[in-house]
């Protein structure tokens, strides 16, 4: 990352701990050191632990050029993440990570705090990590660019995990779905131990219901990662698995290497946009709420 982007003149901040909903106000931080600890109780963990939402915006999209920047309800679908994300109490920061101009120039004009980072990234969990050499926390959480229907919900159900167990180095959200939607292999399925522990991710639907003498209950996985620094560092360092490989889920490469990822359960899904259609049931469903949401 150009050390530059991360002087604190270049950044356009976002009040930390959730800005108004009347709009963000411009000022500057300096951000606080990461606390060097993972033994707080849950009474002063959030006195004692940072914790910085990254949003990963890139316009290369394959199936959906230049997405990140596609307006839904007048305002570009990334202002809607960035605004729904930023409604969250328990961030202290909250900052785009970019490698497109373009973005990096609207989220300046409209003060969203945002850095540039390389253009090179196989993955936005790659893209955090160049992040955090320069924005110090204990946790940071992978905020998807394309999933304009976060709330503030699911990012206190993703964060819940490090409040109940200071030994949590990974999360992740699961919400449940039908058996037809299971078998849709661009729907990632997700089973838990009796913990809350992720065993495996698929594409496949899983659990596999062989004698269909009860109703298996299936759980879509949804693109919502927090981590704690040496967690995330450590990804960064592994090669690619081999079952990441196969499937296609960069999160299996933690649990191949022995990582738990801990998964919250959240009754709310999301609409990650990835075609035309998605856009259109996005802004059908920001319209439908009450009062209409236009940000």
């Amino acid at each position: 990352m150009n050390v530059q982007t991360l002087h604190p003149l270049t950044f356009i901040l976002s009040a930390p701990r959730g800005y108004p909903r009347g709009g963000e106000e411009s000022f500057t931080i300096n951000p606080s050191p990461p606390s060097g600890g993972e033994g707080e109780g849950e009474g002063d963990f959030h006195a004692k632990r940072t914790i910085v939402g990254v949003i990963p915006a890139r316009l290369a999209s394959t199936r959906l050029p230049g997405k990140v920047l596609r307006p839904i309800c007048g305002r570009p679908m990334l202002h809607h993440v960035f605004a729904r994300a930023g409604r969250c109490g328990l961030l202290d920061d909250l900052i785009v990570a970019t490698d497109a101009k373009e973005v990096y120039d609207y989220c300046v004009c409209n003060r969203m705090k945002v850095c540039m980072t390389g253009a090179t990234h196989i993955s936005g969990t790659d893209r955090i990590h160049e992040v955090m050499q320069s924005l110090p926390a204990d946790i940071y959480v992978n905020i998807q660019g394309d999933e304009p229907m976060i709330r503030p919900g699911h990012l206190e159900a993703l964060l819940q995990p490090f409040l109940n167990d200071a030994a949590v180095q990974v999360s992740t959200l699961k919400t449940p779905i039908t058996a037809d939607q299971a078998h849709n292999p661009n729907c990632v399925k997700v089973v838990t131990d009796v913990d809350g522990r992720a065993l495996y991710f698929s594409r496949a639907a899983i659990p596999y219901n062989r004698d269909e003498t009860t109703e298996a209950r299936y759980f879509k996985h949804l693109g919502l990662y927090a981590y704690t620094r040496s967690a995330l560092d450590r990804f960064h360092r592994l090669p690619p698995s081999p079952l990441e490989q196969t499937e296609k889920l960069e999160q299996l490469r933690f649990l191949e290497h022995g990582i738990p990822i801990q998964v919250a359960e959240t009754p709310y899904d999301t609409i990650g946009v990835d075609t035309e259609d998605d856009l259109l049931l996005v802004e059908q469903y920001l319209r439908n709420l009450d009062p209409p949401e236009h940000i």
